[in-house]
């Protein structure tokens, strides 16, 4: 037993001392961002409603990852998608539950406390370009993409779950969630930067989407309507994205993260 602990400790030196010594020779070497790069986004940002969907909600923030494959000649192609979520709903689609307190009740005759919540889901293949702003660092510029996917967006309905409301139970929350989705355009101006020694991977911009989309419950049961309605959703704000570079036909010890 001890003379594997011995091994075993011995191992773990020299490994980790020739690890040290291997990634100082890589990263010791000249480096450059030039030629084709597999990117891995991973981004963060707000946005503002309008048309159809800033009578809905209000402002809401998204977390997303994607993928884009960015050529030597700064050609971009992609795909993204998002998570979208907030807090401000204009829509109160329990007032019809509500007593003149202005509270929902549960079974029990006590208070809920219900909450509604904005969540929805964007999904786009893009693509576009970069252009450079000097000689010095021709991966890194102005990026330019539009794209086309599927916006989607609902009213979650947020209770608590020590209080049982027989009205909006999940087989009576689609008649309030207000489920919409359908074809969404989108385009991106900011910029995207690619450092020389790709240590520093970036990019940052404003985002503007455009949705066509339709309501898909076929009845409402507040409004006691249709909810199938045609809609124009906007949304415009702001995304920062950190971006992994995988750089193509490398040696894999040599990729930089």
């Amino acid at each position: 037993m001890k003379k594997f602990l011995t091994f075993l400790v011995a191992f773990v030196i020299l490994n980790s001392v020739f690890g040290q010594t291997r990634r100082r020779q890589i990263y010791e070497q000249p480096r450059s961002n030039e030629g084709s790069v597999l990117l891995m986004n991973f981004s963060y940002g707000g946005q503002f409603p309008g048309a159809d969907l800033g009578d809905r909600f209000g402002k809401n923030f998204l977390a997303g990852i994607g993928a884009d494959y960015y050529t030597k000649n700064n050609w971009i192609i992609g795909l993204q998608g998002d998570f979208l979520f907030g807090k401000i709903v204009k829509t109160d689609v329990l007032a019809n539950l509500k007593g003149e307190t202005g509270f929902v009740y549960a079974d029990d005759c006590g208070i809920a406390d219900i909450k509604l919540r904005e969540r929805g889901l964007h999904l786009s293949a893009h693509f576009g370009r970069v252009f450079a702003f000097s000689e010095a660092n021709k991966r890194s510029g102005l990026r330019v993409t539009i794209g086309g996917g599927f916006l989607q967006h609902k009213i979650r309905i947020q209770d608590e779950p020590q209080v049982y409301v027989s009205s909006v139970s999940k087989s009576y929350r689609k008649g309030y969630d207000r489920l919409t989705n359908g074809f969404a355009l989108s385009e991106f101006v900011g910029y995207q930067f690619i450092a020389n020694n790709r240590l520093v991977n970036f990019s940052i911009g404003a985002e503007f989407i455009q949705g066509f989309t339709q309501g898909r419950r076929s009845f409402n049961f507040d409004t006691r309507s249709s909810g199938l309605d045609k809609r124009l959703d906007l949304l415009y704000g702001f995304r920062l994205t950190w971006t992994l570079p995988l750089f193509i036909g490398e040696n894999p010890d040599e990729i930089s993260y």
